[in-house]
């Protein structure tokens, strides 16, 4: 790989990041508005509902797809069918139909996309940059992401107290189609190999051969398995805090643009510690080490009665987040096969899509009858355990070591 890879990376970049600040906009606006419009669990359950059950049933289907045809182009069709679903949502509302029901249907078409797009995504990587640059790539576009989610709550927190929410539906219509341009007119890049040559198997053998290989391949199987749980013991603190702040602190959009910004913050730095550092030589003692932090951040998000103490608390579990997410998309990208990345981050994106439902179908409900501190401290205590119980893994452990040839890191 030449030194194209660098200017090819930029304009990639580049494209996502456009794309992924509008969606940004308009995601932080459809929860505040369903937030502070119900103050209601059970609503916020159906919205987080919608947001990724479509993504668990396409997930398969999609990471076949990005194993058989042109990644860029994938990519570009979802940012494409979220933007189109959004400037109709817009449209709606302007002719007044405002209601709940019109942004839980949209944010199901909006996961539709997401489910095609990121196996694509992390999938795509591998094919612009070299092996041995993964990790600071990886790192590089998570801080990315992180500024992106510093900006984008106030931003949209401003948009949403002086104009109508249509405003931001139309901001992110307008950075989707920048975005998608870029990519059509600036990247040349080919299609991988397997998209190049004739398929020797039907499209349904294509997708059960990668959940096989997943099956049958002892560390992504074990690594799996402990995602699963994580995710659904993470429900509460990913989804729940900002109905706990709205509760318990005050109703101000300030709070809850508050809560985002330093978490965002903590992100950023902790992607750029990333950069630098590459974590530990072991990967999983960095995931290990992110997740016991972010086990005890929950802990402690039960019992803070402090405002300025609770957002400095979110900023520490933002911090030690890009360890955890770099680290495990890079130790993937390294040890799964090329044909078989997309399939594999296509079964990730479907254990993601369902156990997040799940956890809110049983601590949404539970939201409104028992404190949200209590299920804090409860799934605080299970994400410390299951950290270590990860770092005593020997499959995962041997999974972590440098790949011969790279530098460790």
């Amino acid at each position: 790989m030449n030194q194209t890879w660098k200017r090819n990376i930029i304009i990639f970049l580049t494209s996502q990041t456009l794309s992924l600040f509008g969606s940004s906009l308009v995601q932080y606006a459809i929860t505040w508005y369903i937030t502070l419009e119900t103050k209601s669990g059970v609503m916020m359950t159906i919205s987080i509902i919608c947001g990724f059950l479509p993504t668990f049933f396409l997930s398969p289907f999609a990471g076949v797809w990005a194993d058989r045809f042109n990644r860029k182009i994938l990519i570009m069709l979802s940012d494409s069918l979220i933007a189109v679903s959004t400037l109709i949502l817009a449209i709606l509302f302007l002719m007044g139909y405002n209601s709940v029901w019109m942004l839980f249907i949209v944010s199901a078409i909006r996961a539709v996309g997401a489910g095609i797009q990121s196996p694509a995504i992390n999938a795509f990587l591998p094919q612009l940059v070299p092996e041995d640059k993964l990790t600071k790539i990886n790192a590089t576009n998570g801080t990315i992401q992180s500024l992106i989610m510093l900006v984008s709550p106030m931003l949209s927190g401003a948009l949403l107290t002086y104009t109508r929410i249509e405003a931001v539906f139309f901001i992110d219509v307008i950075t989707a189609a920048i975005g998608v341009s870029i990519l059509l007119f600036f990247l040349h890049v080919g299609a991988h190999n397997k998209a190049m040559t004739e398929q020797a198997v039907s499209y349904k053998e294509d997708m059960f051969k990668g959940i096989n290989y997943v099956k049958n391949h002892p560390f992504v199987k074990e690594y799996f398995i402990f995602c699963a749980f994580f995710f659904f013991l993470a429900t509460p603190v990913a989804f729940l805090t900002p109905l706990q702040v709205t509760r318990s602190f005050g109703e101000e959009v300030w709070r809850l643009t508050a809560i985002e910004i330093i978490f965002s913050v903590g992100m950023m730095a902790g992607g750029i510690i990333m950069t630098i550092w590459n974590g530990f030589r072991n990967k999983i003692h960095t995931m290990t080490l992110s997740s016991v932090v972010m086990g005890v951040c929950t802990f402690t998000f039960g019992f803070i009665t402090e405002f300025w103490l609770y957002l400095l608390l979110m900023g520490v579990f933002g911090f030690v987040m890009p360890f955890f997410n770099t680290s495990s998309t890079v130790m993937l990208q390294e040890k799964v096969e090329e044909d078989f990345l997309g399939r594999v981050f296509g079964v990730f994106g479907m254990i993601s899509s369902a156990m997040l439902p799940l956890g809110m179908l049983l601590f949404g409900p539970l939201s409104d009858i028992i404190k949200i501190e209590w299920i804090l401290i409860g799934t605080g205590l299970l994400l410390f355990t299951e950290g270590l119980i990860m770092s005593g893994s020997k499959v995962l452990l041997e999974a972590g070591k440098p790949k011969q040839g790279i530098q460790a890191e």
